[in-house]
């Protein structure tokens, strides 16, 4: 007969602990009942304890759990525990953490999570006539039907499931529509059928995940391999589909989004109910569509496609003009469309190799170490000269290679106009700040301010109303200022004092960074933001400021699927205060959307402000230390 009152000595991963035989076999049907029943073999150590190779610390919390009937979850890993109690068997306790995992990693997301896009229900299948069927103006392919927008629009938590799992596993009928259907060869155990099979179930796979992501406004276009969908935002709707481009025989590499043109469409008629303009680049093409949503069915009107004559590199709007670059070598070329005169134009620009913009501005860095310029604004002016009116602002006074460019505009006030004023990091890591007075528009910018901290090229700027950051392509080695400014304007009393020094280490290969850029991201006037995506196939991202490094929160995938894309918007519409938002694209075809407003202004405001009436205020805290974390 047992004695449940016999002391049991356990010998776990090393560590020694002494129970009862009834502490270890209330529960019944546990791996201790199986054990203390001679069903499974034991291993004694010298004493005659009996040995068990698992976690101590674990185990001893699962001890307590059965002695007590209670546990505390504090500071304890509920995962790593939930795996041990599987292990041993204890069903009481596993149960009670799988409720407390769900709260904690609920599938509906955490209070950041502000919505999801499931994948598209019918996916348009890419075929040799789409892209002739989408240029010849038939009207077929220039509508989106009433069905499929109701079929992409419906959305319940099981479909968005369903839609997940096909996104990676297609199913026989996707299969057959795909020429991949069932063949005597295969069934046979043909090993290049079988090898042809597993190549066209990546194939698809990549054509289901998102590649990239863009939102203007309230608008967001997710971009797959060969088509573009285009959802808005509205109080009474929430988020839906707008639009979706044509089937693209090539893969999308870029694209670009500009909300509420207002522009005209081809031929010069005005488009006065156009919602929106989308710019699709595949190698050296450009394809450019207007749409309005205004009726039914959708009115999709192709502009145009235009050719850059080499590989378009950025493809962006400035104001309702398209622009696409490249800086390919010394065969760097611009090219706009310009929306009120209708025409596309060209111009080789020697040796481009960055940009930014402000207002009509478009900014272009070169290898040469010289700062040109494009007015949008004059552009129209000299179309009959066929020439893009690129002009030179600035000269490196080293000719270093210019690597990265940021330009930031003073509001005017009533007693000047404008500052420009220029950051732009070169080839051998020199960050330097040039500003233009308004006084002195004729004479250009005179250099402010170099600072020769990085010892790597320097890959981003940024120049904002507070702080000046540089990115280094050593491991995205972050280095920020504060700036001083007085009246508005950017002084030299006492000037930038740096502030700290960090990495955003990420582990992805540099081609994957095209549409995974790190940031900063952020308006001029707010606190910026770095974005952190540590490897390649990950459920997860880091928000960190782009002033001092500070974790400001982590977002995880509500569905488990990897992240294959992101970028950070502002949407302004429809809401008392403009929201952050983090968009994802995620490799199931889904995109998910988390408000970062709160946690970063959160992060951004000082923990304990001085008080104003303070005879003795605290000392300024030292200089954030060099961190190579995570």
């Amino acid at each position: 007969m047992t004695n449940y009152q016999e002391i049991v000595n356990l010998n776990i991963g090393g560590t020694r602990f002494a129970t009862s035989w009834h502490t270890l076999t209330w529960v019944p049907d546990t791996f201790f009942t199986a054990l203390l029943s001679g069903r499974i073999p034991t291993v004694r150590d010298e004493t005659g304890a009996i040995f068990i190779d698992r976690d101590p610390n674990l185990f001893g919390l699962i001890l307590n759990f059965l002695r007590t009937r209670d546990i505390d979850l504090n500071n304890v890993n509920i995962r790593a525990l939930r795996h041990e109690c599987d292990y041993f068997g204890i069903t009481p306790l596993s149960r009670r953490l799988a409720l407390c995992d769900e709260i904690n990693h609920s599938s509906c997301g955490d209070v950041l999570f502000y919505g999801y896009l499931p994948p598209p229900s019918n996916p348009p299948i890419s075929n040799g006539s789409s892209g002739r069927n989408g240029n010849n103006g038939s009207r077929k392919n220039l509508t989106v039907s009433n069905s499929d927008v109701a079929a992409v629009r419906s959305h319940s938590r099981n479909s968005s499931l369903d839609l997940r799992t096909v996104g990676r596993i297609p199913s026989q009928d996707q299969l057959s529509r795909c020429g991949r259907g069932h063949s005597r060869a295969a069934s046979l155990g043909n090993a290049e059928c079988h090898k042809g099979l597993k190549q066209n179930e990546n194939t698809w796979s990549e054509n289901m995940k998102v590649q990239i992501i863009k939102a203007h406004h309230n608008w967001i276009a997710v971009a797959y391999s060969h088509y573009v969908i285009g959802y808005r935002l509205t109080d009474s709707c929430g988020w839906y589909v707008a639009f979706q481009s044509p089937v693209q025989e090539s893969t999308i590499e870029r694209i670009a989004l500009n909300a509420k043109t207002g522009g005209a469409t081809s031929g010069g008629n005005s488009s006065a109910g156009t919602d929106v303009m989308l710019g699709v680049s595949s190698g050296p093409l450009v394809r450019l569509w207007a749409f309005s949503t205004h009726t039914e069915p959708v009115r999709r009107t192709l502009i145009g496609t235009f050719n850059l004559g080499v590989r378009v590199e950025h493809l962006l709007f400035v104001g309702p003009q398209l622009v696409a670059l490249s800086g390919a070598g010394s065969r760097s070329k611009a090219g706009v469309w310009h929306t009120s005169t209708q025409h596309w134009q060209t111009q080789d620009v020697a040796h481009l190799t960055t940009y930014d913009t402000a207002g009509s501005f478009l900014l272009l860095g070169t290898a040469t170490g010289a700062v040109n310029y494009i007015d949008m604004q004059k552009f129209p002016l000299r179309m009959k000269d066929n020439d893009l009116l690129v002009t030179q602002l600035y000269k490196d006074p080293n000719q270093e290679p210019i690597t990265a460019i940021s330009v930031y505009l003073t509001p005017k006030t009533s007693l000047c106009g404008n500052w420009l004023e220029i950051a732009y990091g070169t080839r051998y890591g020199s960050v330097r700040v040039i500003v233009q007075h308004p006084e002195t528009v004729g004479h250009g910018p005179q250099l402010f301010q170099t600072f020769t901290v990085h010892q790597s090229p320097v890959t981003k700027v940024s120049l904002s109303e507070n702080y000046l950051i540089s990115v280094c392509s050593e491991y995205n080695h972050v280095r920020s200022w504060r700036v001083t400014r007085f009246r508005g304007m950017i002084s030299t009393q006492p000037g930038t004092t740096p502030k700290a020094a960090f990495k955003v280490l990420a582990l992805e290969a540099p081609t994957a960074q095209a549409h995974n850029d790190c940031g900063p991201y952020g308006e001029q006037d707010e606190e910026q933001i770095f974005i952190q995506k540590v490897v390649p196939d990950t459920d997860t991202l880091y928000v960190r400021l782009a002033s001092n490094g500070k974790r400001v929160c982590t977002i995880r995938s509500v569905d488990g699927s990897p992240v294959s894309c992101f970028v950070v918007a502002v949407q302004c519409e429809g809401a008392l205060r403009p929201r952050r938002l983090l968009l994802c694209g995620h490799r199931s075809g889904a995109a998910q959307m988390w408000d970062l407003t709160a946690p970063v202004d959160k992060a951004a405001r000082p923990a304990h402000p001085p008080a104003a009436n303070a005879l003795h205020p605290e000392p300024h805290p030292p200089f954030a230390p060099y961190c190579s974390g995570y």
